[in-house]
């Protein structure tokens, strides 16, 4: 597993650098062939025996901010760079740009806020990020406008087989693809480490007209909101039920009978897993399965409580399983079963 390095690499959309020359990096190690695109995206080739050619794909990009300006005083103002909720954003820590300068996004006090503003969410434009300059000058001399902003939050292991990090989606999806690879499984496979997602899945749009792949699997971060005060229903997934198999979303209707064969793959290997039983969101699957002629695609995915924040949770035993799933599934796959 390669969560804790990949999940404390900065890595907001357009700007993931960091995280490809990681992963660049590993591949070598593991001795697989790749190459990188014009837009950023990383295709390593696993050789082996082929009955189709398949493609998995997580992202490297996480959601964040960036510079917008700098005013009079030396404070920073910000723009959400994907789907950032901005009721979390108040009081955390960041790092900025490629020097990853220390800030902490501040606000009025709540001695100053009136009755009306007190219990309420914070604007984002009524944010901004203090790095303990004092004016317009020194804080130019270690920012700039334009430079990505990402959380700063370190990768722990708690409770019973639990983990906190940042940027578990879709980090969690690039370390199950960089097991998978190392593996070095007969099976011929294309793993690709997308860019751009949290903007669109643009990365994937570009990968897959390259590729032109008859199956893909999209290995995600998603939602998990098994907590207090929530009906069961209405969890979307549940930490430690195993891999979560998608339905539908914003961008994708799955088709049934690949789902259903992926289910049954689970049932015959003894995998836990669950469906993903909200229709929200969307992922690379939703660029890939439509690109020139069409690509049979499934999105098997990591629960991820708190999602899109410097604190999202996953289960250790859930990400083995999206492993044994997904191999289980490619190799099955390549049987032409």
């Amino acid at each position: 597993m390669f969560l804790k390095e990949l999940t404390e690499l900065s890595g907001v959309s357009g700007y993931e650098y960091e995280v490809r020359n990681y992963i660049k990096s590993k591949l070598d190690e593991i001795g697989c062939e790749y190459k990188v695109d014009k837009l950023g995206n990383v295709i390593a080739h696993n050789k082996g025996k082929k009955n189709k050619k398949i493609m998995l794909a997580a992202h490297m990009d996480e959601v964040g901010l960036i510079v917008s300006h700098i005013d009079s005083n030396g404070f920073i103002k910000f723009q959400p760079v994907g789907g950032v909720d901005q009721r979390i954003l108040n009081s955390k820590s960041v790092l900025i740009g490629e020097n990853k300068i220390p800030g902490v996004i501040g606000s009025k006090a709540i001695h100053l806020m009136s009755a009306k503003e007190r219990g309420k969410s914070i604007p984002i434009d009524k944010l901004y990020i203090d790095i303990g300059t004092y004016s317009k000058k020194e804080t130019e001399e270690l920012v700039s406008i334009g430079d990505y902003v990402v959380f700063k939050s370190s990768y722990v292991e708690f409770g019973e087989g639990l983990i906190k990090a940042k940027a578990l989606d879709d980090r969690a999806g690039c370390s199950v693809l960089l097991d998978l690879l190392s593996m070095k499984l007969d099976v011929d496979f294309y793993g690709v480490f997308t860019v751009m997602e949290e903007v669109g899945s643009r990365g994937a749009q570009v990968a897959a007209y390259g590729l032109e792949p008859d199956y893909a699997i999209v290995l995600e971060g998603t939602v998990c909101v098994h907590m207090p005060g929530v009906k069961e229903n209405s969890m979307v997934t549940l930490i430690g039920r195993g891999a979560a198999l998608s339905l539908m979303d914003s961008s994708t209707v799955y088709d049934i009978d690949e789902v259903r064969k992926v289910e049954n793959i689970a049932e015959k290997y003894g995998i836990s897993y669950q469906f993903r039983t909200s229709t929200s969101g969307g992922n690379d699957a939703g660029a890939i399965h439509k690109t020139k002629e069409g690509s049979k695609a499934v999105a098997i995915s990591l629960p991820c409580r708190y999602i899109h924040s410097p604190v999202s949770v996953a289960s250790k035993n859930d990400y083995d399983n999206v492993v044994r799933l997904i191999k289980a599934v490619i190799s099955e796959n390549q049987k032409g079963e």
